[in-house]
């Protein structure tokens, strides 16, 4: 019987890529953004979350792909106590892999994010970038050790 991993899919420019879906609590539609004077550049501002305020990290920036401000839908992912709402191109759906055939990263990505993909699942016609949640928590938490 093979393992299955069940991964939430969403869009950043070209970039098909997944999250484990235990990490992700909702997607939501645009919101506004309250700014953060002197916050990392990885941060674009904050969501009041039904009155808990939740950091917005630009994942088209810790990519270090170009700015898109439409790229603005937020995703709400949870690790225990700690959430962030990590803004996307575009949310897909709940995709369920095969473990057995998930390697690790086989296209250059780039120095940025080569440290935030962990491996790709390879389906029909397309790669999922399985991206790291805690290592985008690192690169927002230490901007300075981000090339």
């Amino acid at each position: 019987m093979n393992d299955e991993r069940q991964l939430c899919t969403v869009y950043v420019e070209s970039l098909f890529c997944g999250i484990d879906v235990r990490k992700v609590q909702e997607a939501l539609p645009a919101q506004p953004l309250t700014a953060v004077p002197l916050a990392s550049r990885f941060v674009r501002g904050l969501i009041n979350l039904r009155g808990q305020i939740v950091a917005a990290i630009d994942l088209r920036q810790c990519l270090q792909l170009p700015p898109n401000p439409n790229a603005s839908i937020p995703l709400i992912l949870r690790d225990g106590d700690e959430m962030m709402a990590l803004l996307v191109d575009r949310v897909g759906e709940v995709l369920a892999v095969d473990e057995a055939s998930f390697e690790p990263p086989s296209l250059p990505l780039g120095e940025a994010a080569s440290g935030l993909v962990m491996g790709v699942y390879k389906l029909p016609g397309q790669i999922i970038h399985v991206l790291e949640i805690e290592a985008i928590a690192r690169l927002v938490a230490n901007p300075r050790d981000a090339k």
